[in-house]
């Protein structure tokens, strides 16, 4: 993995929970059941948590975290590899700014067009994290795991200066700063602080693996990926345990696993946090030691939807968005169904991935296609 200029095991992860992802945007648009209450805002204490429903739901959870992780990863490796070959610094600063910015700016676009209402998800998360780490990345390691934990740890005292009864916050601004936000008109759903705290924390991954190949460090990754994570899980644990701070104002009822699991993604808490990325350290150091022993498939659809994430998400969101907004099928079936449609919607992803993967290949000098 050291000599390697692509780790597949990170395209292998990404490609996971890009799968996970279309089950549950296809049940956002077409499950007429359909549970979302992962949030203080729009859950009522005593409300039912169905088990096939919650789970699938639920499953969901790692996708953001590990998009917005790998992001800073991705990222970390880029900007790092460039500098050591004398790249200048203010044109990586600029390269970073614009893709920061035109992904960004896909959310209140294009994703907001085929929603039918101004969106801010989590393209508007990751492109906003990406050009604040335009300064970031000059501060150590340190440096930026404080500032990451600080927020992660003490996001929900800021939080809870600006939080009404009823979940809404008290300005859009400080909506897409640290909380949520939504009415028929708008919907404000991954705030960009929170989500700048995962990304630098997929940047100091990203950059140990550099130096984890040069040398510097001798704890493998995939080790120093069970250790943080197994840390990462205890510490959920604690916290839900404990059942107060750190859960963002969603408290376990009873010690059912579905009130285990049911922390807050919107704004993250620290037990959501915690959980998902100690769930993806876990995975993601599987996968590495599975690359070591089996090396590659070219064409594995994991590395496939992995490697060609941006179009994908575009693709099927643009998709089951549209035909649900404009074409009447917004909550026309039941969850059977939902496996079902994703089923098929995969078997026609990959084609089109492949193709498009191949595409981009044969255009290496295109602007837009590298921003894709």
């Amino acid at each position: 993995m050291a000599n390697s200029q692509r780790i597949s095991a990170i395209d292998w992860m990404r490609g996971f929970v890009m799968i996970i992802m279309v089950l549950d945007h296809v049940s956002m648009a077409y499950n007429a059941e359909h549970l979302a209450k992962d949030s203080a805002a729009n859950y009522v204490p005593g409300m039912a948590l169905p088990a096939a429903e919650f789970f699938t739901r639920w499953i969901s959870h790692i996708c953001a975290p590990v998009f917005v992780f790998l992001a800073g990863t991705a990222l970390a490796i880029s900007v790092e590899r460039k500098l050591a070959k004398g790249y200048d610094s203010k044109g990586i600063d600029k390269d970073i700014l614009l893709r920061g910015a035109f992904i960004a700016l896909l959310d209140p676009t294009i994703t907001s067009i085929f929603q039918g209402r101004l969106t801010f998800q989590v393209l508007y998360a990751i492109g906003v994290a990406m050009m604040c780490m335009a300064f970031f990345r000059r501060l150590s390691t340190p440096q930026l795991l404080f500032i990451a934990f600080a927020w992660i740890l003490g996001g929900e005292l800021v939080t809870a200066q600006f939080w009404f009864v009823n979940g809404q916050e008290q300005s859009i601004i400080t909506a897409l700063l640290i909380g949520k936000y939504y009415t028929s008109d708008l919907s404000i759903s991954y705030a960009a602080v929170p989500w700048l705290a995962v990304m630098i924390i997929g940047w100091v991954f990203g950059r140990y693996i550099l130096d984890f190949g040069q040398g510097k460090v001798t704890m493998t990754p995939a080790k120093l990926l069970v250790i943080t994570g197994s840390l990462a899980l205890i510490a959920f644990v604690v916290i839900r345990y404990l059942n107060g701070y750190g859960n963002m104002f969603l408290y376990r009822e009873d010690f059912s696993w579905q009130h285990w699991l049911h922390v807050s993604k919107y704004p993250p808490s620290a037990s959501f946090t915690f959980l998902e990325l100690g769930l993806m350290a876990i995975i993601l150091a599987g996968m590495i030691k599975l690359e070591q022993r089996i090396g590659t498939r070219v064409n594995g659809v994991l590395l496939v939807f992995g490697q060609t994430s941006m179009m994908f998400y575009l693709v099927h969101r643009i998709f089951l968005t549209g035909t649900a907004t404009y074409a009447g099928m917004s909550d026309f079936t039941d969850l059977k169904m939902t496996y079902v449609i994703t089923g098929i919607l995969l078997l026609l992803l990959y084609p089109f991935c492949l193709w498009y993967r191949g595409f981009k290949t044969k255009h290496p000098d295109s602007v837009w296609l590298k921003y894709l």
